[in-house]
């Protein structure tokens, strides 16, 4: 769900600038060339990007800046085929008439009252929640859908498989969809669609109806991961958005772990379908929450708000820098080539998403170990089994509501020379505390999960490090990236989300086969003993991750365009400041000449005023 994450920062467009437009126009042809995109900037537009630079500061800066780019800066970054007689359209455009958001705007989603985005909020929390938990509450019910449809537990649990596959592949087509058609469209297209995919398996005869429709059902479902930190990020500000994502994060992160509580006591005393039909009605409620709330995504509203202007005003001159749009083509193209090429050519990528992924898939293996331990061997009730998942929600819980004093613990590391901030290798610490957590917590889960004679509560207790060691991996390994790889942060992570759901769908399947070979306890001592291989990863990448950094082609690219926007900031900035003065000079001359040209004169009786 992390990343769910992925809005790309190198796909946003703005409007063209007038040297372009002259060097185009005057060449006379509209044949198409490829040319990279310039920006007209206005006073408004180079104040929001005089500030713009992706650093490790802030643990969500860079996921902010991944989420919702500065279309400024990306534009600088992508090359866009346009013609001639568009780019001198474009230059038409009167800075007076660009349409923006003004301090205090009550259209800027940043200054709705507290109350109502904090209800967004909680509507994209649940509704997220009851998608994500659908993908786990199935497994509970695994043993319904055995004996019904005489089947194999491996061919039953095809279906979390399909459904994370379906969350990957949604994640990664339905991400840019916000920018051509607005956040709340897609929200509630996408959620209605999600919802009736899931009367097959509730209506299904058999396993296959079942497999198919859930891997459609989680394709549109994934709008609540791919748009939801987007929107966060939409209506929260600077000041408070760490602590808002963690608040927003609390109901995804632990749907996993209640998805597995709240399918066992549902299959238990109301049967299978029901698991089904239970997501469904709360479902019908999320999507009912969604529904209040208004659009949030900023190039939407501003290109309403000029459409609204032009049509009660009549003047066809008011705009917006959103107008400029990539093609749906070009965005289609960037939003599946980039991340299968950073995918294949970086190794930062390689490392990091193997590691990550196999910590995603044992987690996801988890929902089927934990029915076997403690239904099968201990006995237990398929709802009762289900509250062994607490303890990795407390331990998702207690990562969460940390991260005020682990922002506080990164923050404090050594900054870098050059830039002063605080370098992504901050930020591979934590994730490096969160392997040994995970590694351990499986470890003593194996071992003290059986024989019978062990006290049931100390896995339970084990499963807090392996949930708090698991969710500081995925966190803080996406906040890695996030710095490491910039203006293409969005892509690395929807790779690395891909990656991660491919495991987190294919190892469960052959979970009951290998804990029915190898017993629990070695069955889970492999897999801790895997995680515990994977611990240097995070370590490495703490210790010499700046010089990994700097062998990366990406990176050193990355880095010069940096420098290279930089200066040409620079240079904006510094006339924009020679304008600002000019402007005040000649009003201040305008107000003094003013003053010597009105004359009042007194007489008997009267008062005479006369101008020069």
């Amino acid at each position: 769900m992390e990343k769910d994450m992925n809005q790309d920062a190198e796909k946003a467009v703005p409007r063209t600038s007038t040297s372009d437009a002259s060097s185009s126009s005057s060449s006379g042809s509209d044949s198409i060339r490829l040319e990279p995109i310039q920006t007209n900037r206005t006073n408004h537009s180079l104040r929001s990007v005089a500030t713009h630079r992706l650093d490790g500061t802030d643990p969500y800066q860079n996921l902010e800046n991944a989420l919702t780019p500065d279309p400024e800066f990306a534009a600088e970054c992508i090359a866009h085929t346009r013609t001639a007689a568009s780019t001198a359209s474009n230059a038409s455009r009167p800075p007076d008439f660009e349409v923006v958001f003004e301090d205090g705007d009550p259209e800027n989603p940043k200054n709705w009252s507290t109350l109502y985005r904090a209800w967004i909020i909680a509507a994209l929390a649940y509704t997220g929640w009851i998608v994500v938990l659908y993908s786990t509450s199935y497994a509970s019910t695994i043993p319904g859908l055995v004996e019904e449809f005489d089947s194999s537990t491996t061919i039953a649990t095809l279906g979390m498989t399909t459904y994370l596959l379906g969350l990957a592949a949604g994640s990664l087509f339905l991400a840019p969809v916000s920018e051509l058609y607005g956040r709340q469209n897609v929200y509630l297209v996408c959620l209605s669609c999600w919802a009736l995919l899931i009367l097959p398996s509730g209506l299904a005869t058999n396993l296959t109806s079942i497999i198919v429709s859930r891997f459609f059902c989680a394709f549109f479902g994934a709008v609540m991961i791919a748009n939801s930190p987007g929107t966060v990020v939409d209506i929260a500000n600077p000041e408070f958005l760490a602590f808002v994502l963690s608040m927003w994060s609390i109901a995804p992160m632990n749907a996993p772990s209640t998805g597995g509580i709240i399918g066992g006591f549902v299959y238990q005393y109301l049967g299978w379908r029901w698991s089904g039909w239970i997501v469904l009605i709360g479902g019908g409620v999320g999507i009912g929450l969604m529904a209040t709330c208004k659009e949030t995504y900023p190039p939407t509203i501003l290109q309403r708000k000029a459409a609204r202007l032009r049509k009660e005003t009549g003047d066809e001159r008011w705009w917006c820098q959103f107008d400029q749009r990539v093609s749906n083509f070009e965005l289609a193209k960037i939003n599946l080539k980039r991340p299968i090429i950073l995918f294949f050519t970086e190794p930062i990528l390689w490392f990091l998403n193997f590691w990550l992924s196999l910590v995603y898939g044992v987690l996801y293996l988890c929902f089927v170990a934990y029915p076997i331990v403690f239904s099968q061997h201990r006995g237990w009730t398929p709802g009762i089994s289900g509250l062994a998942f607490s303890g990795i929600g407390i331990g998702t819980m207690i990562a969460i509501l940390t991260e005020p004093l682990i922002r506080r613990f990164i923050n404090s590391q050594p900054r870098d020379p050059e830039t002063g901030k605080v370098p992504p290798e901050s930020t591979a610490l934590v994730m490096a505390i969160g392997s040994i957590f995970t590694a351990i917590g499986q470890l003593v889960f194996a071992w003290t999960c059986l024989p019978t004679t062990i006290h049931w509560v100390i896995p339970i207790i084990f499963g807090i490090p392996f949930g708090l060691g698991n969710t500081l991996s995925f966190i803080y390994g996406a906040n890695y990236l996030a710095g490491a790889y910039g203006i293409y942060s969005a892509s690395a992570l929807a790779g690395n989300a891909v990656v991660r759901s491919i495991f987190g769908g294919v190892l469960p399947l052959a979970g009951a086969r290998m804990y029915q070979a190898l017993t629990p306890q070695w069955a889970g001592t492999l897999l801790g003993l895997l995680e515990v291989m994977m611990i240097p990863i995070p370590f490495v990448f703490w210790k010499y991750g700046a010089k990994i950094r700097s062998k990366s082609p990406v990176i050193c690219q990355l880095r010069e365009e940096q420098e290279r926007l930089d200066a040409r900031r620079a240079r904006y900035l510094a006339k924009l400041a020679r304008r600002e003065a000019q402007a005040a000079e000649r009003n201040l001359e305008k107000n003094s000449g003013a003053e010597e040209e009105v004359t009042v004169t007194e007489g008997p009786g009267e008062e005479k005023v006369s101008s020069a």
